[in-house]
């Protein structure tokens, strides 16, 4: 498995403890992860197509936001095996 970054890295450790008795291959943990921070990303910072906003620096800081947050979840869509 490639290296993740540390926050994807933490995301996916925490689901694999809760999932430690089961036995759910690691890359569907992370496609779990990867959908759940998906759906973070468009409540917390909707994209600018989904809600446009009249603020530039608050619109600014919501897709930074948001952009760091689907960054994670790429990562781990990426992962495939333990």
């Amino acid at each position: 498995m490639t290296d993740l970054s540390p926050a994807a890295q933490a995301a996916l450790d925490a689901a694999d403890a809760v999932l430690e008795q089961g036995s759910a291959p690691t890359w569907l943990v992370a496609r779990g992860i990867a959908a759940a921070l998906q759906a973070v990303a468009d409540q917390v910072a909707p994209s600018d197509a989904m809600e446009p906003r009249n603020h530039i620096p608050m619109a600014l800081e919501c897709q930074r936001i948001r952009k760091e947050l689907l960054a994670i979840a790429a990562e781990l869509e990426g992962v495939t095996s333990q």
